[in-house]
């Protein structure tokens, strides 16, 4: 399933993207997956909590695959 995300401003953290969108239930848990090397973004292994992520970046976490979007864009799930 992809999971699209509106990002508002110029862009979100890493780890507060794995905390909104459900895949980690808690920022702890997000650095503690983030910090075993369990999070792709753009296809590599990002070991950056608090990286900076914007629109037009993929993050893959767990079986799913996060796309972010400008808010101007369309948010849906499929």
């Amino acid at each position: 399933m992809t999971i699209i995300v509106k990002v508002r401003g110029d862009f979100i953290q890493l780890d507060q993207l794995l905390k909104t969108t459900g895949l980690c239930h808690s920022g702890g848990y997000a650095h503690a997956q983030i910090e075993a090397g369990k999070v792709q973004v753009d296809g590599r292994v990002e070991s950056r909590k608090r990286a900076k992520l914007r629109p037009g970046q993929t993050v893959s976490y767990g079986g799913e695959t996060v796309e972010l979007v400008a808010a101007g864009g369309l948010a849906c799930q499929s």
